[in-house]
């Protein structure tokens, strides 16, 4: 759980104050598009995060990045003696790529979920944005560009630690950062609606524990893909986790991409749809 870039100090909308008290004046809502006004208005959002982050940022940071490299040192140097090479490359190489890959799945999931739950339901820092010249769709992007933006943090700085100790092909393996823009953006949509949904925090270990971590384990993270049955490699295919390490891992690697448009079209998909999914969701729990 990273709760570590939540705003200290609450921010209590009028909306808010007026649910706090009965006897006070009924809380009005306003008709709102559902998608942002225009391409520049989240980018407020955005920065407004960024400002409560940058408070905390170091924390942060070490939070982000602490599960992906005790993987990738526990398990690429442990079982990394033991397996030997796995498709031509050493296995902390191999494993060092897939990490890259589920770092930015892990962030963008975690900010989506707890931290914008935090600003939604806890704090209502969105019904107070909202009373500016800003629109659910706008909040919403914002959130969702944010969650991405941290998970691009996360997995550049895997990358930058691999390609410096020599698992990963440097400078070629900054190609990867749209494919990781791109992933983020998708699991940043996808966690928010689990958001939307969400009642409580605790809501947030059923999608980690029946989503997040079968996806870690069938998407080639850890192994090839080619070590499962044909009916689960097949499954794999609609699992985005297991498109965006198809992109990253020959990208780090220095190899050749196959089906490069195939799993650009797919996370783009889960991008798109998640996206308009989790905003029709939230503006009937917040503008119904």
């Amino acid at each position: 759980m990273n709760m570590s870039e939540q705003d200290p100090r609450p921010t209590v909308a009028p909306a808010a104050a007026t649910a706090a008290h009965p006897g006070a004046a009924p809380r009005q809502h306003y008709p709102q598009p559902l998608l942002p006004m225009n391409m520049r208005n989240w980018t407020m959002v955005w920065y407004r995060n960024f400002m409560v982050w940058k408070k905390l940022a170091i924390p942060s940071m070490i939070g982000n990045l602490a599960d992906p490299m005790i993987y990738l040192f526990g398990l690429g140097l442990g079982l990394g003696l033991l397996v030997g090479q796995v498709n031509g490359v050493s296995y902390i190489a191999f494993l060092a790529a897939g990490t890259t890959a589920s770092s930015v799945m892990m962030s963008a999931s975690f900010e989506s979920m707890y931290s914008a739950f935090s600003r939604m339901h806890v704090q209502r820092t969105w019904e107070a944005i909202m009373h500016a010249p800003l629109t659910l769709g706008d909040v919403v992007l914002g959130e969702i560009m944010w969650a991405a933006s941290k998970a691009v943090l996360s997995g550049m700085a895997i990358m930058l630690v691999a390609g410096a100790l020599g698992y990963a092909q440097l400078p070629g393996a900054l190609l990867a950062l749209p494919v990781i823009v791109l992933a983020g953006i998708a699991f940043a949509s996808l966690a928010m609606i689990v958001t939307a949904l969400a009642p409580s925090y605790d809501f947030f270990m059923f999608y980690q524990t029946l989503v997040m971590t079968p996806m870690l384990l069938l998407s080639g993270v850890f192994f090839p893909l080619e070590q499962l049955p044909a009916g689960a490699q097949a499954a794999t295919q609609v699992l985005p986790l297991a498109h965006a390490v198809a992109l990253i891992r020959p990208i780090m690697l220095g190899r050749p991409v196959e089906n490069l448009v195939l799993h650009l079209i797919v996370l783009g998909a889960y991008a798109a749809v998640a996206l308009v999914v989790a905003l029709m969701l939230l503006r009937r729990r917040l503008l119904r």
